[in-house]
């Protein structure tokens, strides 16, 4: 069965997707199964979340909904199936969402209709902490950024290579067909400085609910899902790296065969009344011991 802390981890490569909750934007994301649900959300102000597992499902769908009888499974993929058009921009007419900021966190309230009943849930979301904000954002849009950056570099380099290209074929005195296609060379801090002046304040202006388009979703999904394989490695380097402690657990390493001779050695000297503690240190060798055992006996 899933836990809280296996569920965050498969939330982690799902991607964010712009909601409209009445006149509030908000970016969410959500993972559902039949152990439970967790969900994340944020107006770039606070993030929030919830975890419920199935027992908590269940109890809550009682209060909620006490005129319907369905098992917790079917109810969790019943909230899937009615947060999916939301998430995806399409919103059901059916179903409808509302918001209620608190000073503890962020209330969802959903009304739609199961079995031909009314059907009802609240998502009550509590502050996410720091390091859950971390992981799901704020790492992820870092390696976004140098993702892109990369990105930006090497198209640069391809545009260079391009214009030494039709400068080649110019020097060979090929001519272009139609006039329209002339291009100038690419300057790169040309280009830069006019992006910074003309893109850059429409893209700033375009607004906090177009955060992450779909070509970004697939993006964040590829960075997250690499950094989901790279800790799997982690775990497993460590994992080899750890001996085994069976074999430190066993109780002596090396004294198994001296400690028999060395308990024979402790009754021999009991009952041998005739050593005394001057010949002790002498007699470590497992003959000795056999020879005076042999006398006694004999």
């Amino acid at each position: 069965m899933e836990g809280s802390e296996e569920l965050e981890s498969r939330l982690l490569t799902q991607p964010w997707a712009s909601v409209c909750l009445g006149e509030s934007t908000f970016l969410a994301k959500v993972l559902f199964r039949d152990t439970g649900y967790i969900l994340l959300i944020s107006d770039l102000s606070s993030v929030w979340y919830e975890s419920a597992d199935a027992e908590a499902v269940g109890q809550r769908s009682k209060e909620l909904n006490k005129r319907l009888t369905v098992q917790v499974s079917s109810f969790l993929h019943h909230l899937c199936e009615l947060m999916r058009p939301l998430l995806a921009g399409q919103p059901d007419a059916t179903t409808s969402f509302s918001c209620h900021r608190t000073a503890s966190g962020l209330s969802l309230h959903m009304k739609s209709e199961l079995s031909g009943l009314p059907f009802y849930w609240d998502f009550h979301c509590c502050p996410a902490p720091v390091e859950m904000v971390s992981r799901h954002l704020v790492r992820p849009l870092i390696q976004m950024s140098l993702v892109l950056q990369s990105q930006v570099q090497k198209l640069a380099s391809l545009l260079l290579q391009k214009d030494a290209e039709i400068e080649d074929y110019r020097e060979s005195g090929a001519t272009l067909s139609r006039d329209r296609l002339r291009t100038e060379p690419f300057q790169e801090e040309t280009f830069q400085q006019h992006f910074m002046v003309k893109s850059l304040p429409q893209i700033c202006d375009a607004g906090e609910g177009q955060a992450f388009t779909s070509t970004l979703q697939q993006l964040y999904m590829a960075v997250t899902q690499q950094e989901a394989r790279q800790a799997q490695k982690r775990q497993h380097s460590e994992d080899a790296e750890d001996p085994a402690p069976p074999a430190e657990t066993t109780g002596h390493p090396h004294p198994p065969p001296p400690s028999q001779e060395d308990e024979t050695a402790s009754s021999s000297e009991g009952i041998t009344p005739t050593s005394s503690p001057a010949q002790k240190p002498r007699l470590p060798a497992a003959k000795t011991k056999r020879k005076k055992a042999k006398g006694l006996f004999s």
